[in-house]
């Protein structure tokens, strides 16, 4: 694939200077790139720091409960929020995920309610509705970009398509007012990086680590590299996800990344803590991510 060349980024500031020459245009005007401005602006003006993306099961603990606590998160710090649709087969997702998801599925929760519950909770940051190809299928794909947009989100992970699985498919995304926001994990061949960064707008996710989410005690040490492999690709804005549970863990990987996605322990904090306790851990995130220093003159 055939790019321009990008000026070296310093790790201390995760905002990228220059999109305009991306090798998958980050959509004009989409709510995700105006948030991206909005932080390359922030650096810009000697405040670099990373996007904080917080992760959040769609009907956890309650559907009530769950709408409050997106609003919370979007208040206390997010710049995206991800919304999960409750799925019975979460292949990709660790035990607490995965309870939570159980626990959304006993009370009802469908993909009509999903989207009810985003289209409530009004959020005044870009969603990404984060989600298992089969219930999209299910729902009818044409349907289901239309209403999810209608809802409010503004980008689409699937978590089980990889890219180029299904071009068709990642045509008709591409055709919708959705991002398609693309996975990439460590062991991501050279081949499936290039389709991947081809076929993503919004941003890109990297997967910090392999097997499923959940927290983990530190950042793996060969991070770095696997950002710079994905740097080397794309100049799309870059998230990090998988196992950053603390805000320790969020200021590292934001030292590397444009975004830091937080999840398991979001969603563990919601269900022993309640709206208190999330509230608490997402503005000690957003802190973190926000604690970088500028480059040096």
């Amino acid at each position: 694939m055939h790019r321009a060349a990008t000026p070296a980024r310093s790790s201390r500031s995760p905002i990228p200077s220059d999109t305009a020459s991306t090798s998958a245009t980050i959509l004009s005007e989409h709510p995700i790139a105006a948030r991206w401005r909005s932080l390359r602006e922030e650096a810009g003006r000697g405040k670099p720091r990373a996007a904080l993306i917080p992760y959040l099961t769609a009907g956890y603990p309650t559907p009530e409960l769950s709408r409050e606590a997106l609003q919370l998160v979007a208040a206390a710090g997010a710049d995206f929020v991800e919304v999960g649709v409750p799925f019975s087969d979460p292949l990709a997702d660790g035990p607490t995920i995965q309870r939570s998801i159980q626990a959304a599925l006993e009370q009802g929760m469908t993909v009509p309610r999903v989207l009810e519950l985003i289209a409530r909770a009004r959020l005044p940051v870009p969603v990404v509705v984060m989600t298992y190809l089969n219930p999209v299928l299910a729902y009818g794909l044409e349907r289901f970009l239309e209403d999810a947009h209608g809802a409010g989100a503004s980008g689409l992970l699937l978590t089980d398509l990889p890219a180029g699985a299904d071009p068709q498919l990642e045509a008709r995304v591409a055709a919708s007012p959705l991002a398609l926001i693309r996975l990439i994990a460590p062991t991501t061949t050279a081949e499936r990086l290039t389709r991947a960064v081809r076929s993503a707008t919004g941003f890109l996710y990297l997967i910090s680590r392999l097997g499923v989410t959940g927290k983990r005690d530190e950042v793996p040490q060969d991070l770095p590299s696997h950002v710079a492999r994905v740097r080397a690709a794309s100049d799309l804005p870059l998230a990090v996800g998988f196992g950053i549970s603390t805000p320790t863990q969020a200021q590292a990987a934001a030292q590397l990344a444009d975004g830091v996605v937080v999840g398991s322990a979001l969603v563990e904090t919601l269900g022993s803590g309640g709206l208190a306790a999330v509230e608490q851990l997402v503005r000690a995130l957003a802190a973190a991510v926000r604690a970088l220093r500028a480059p040096a003159a």
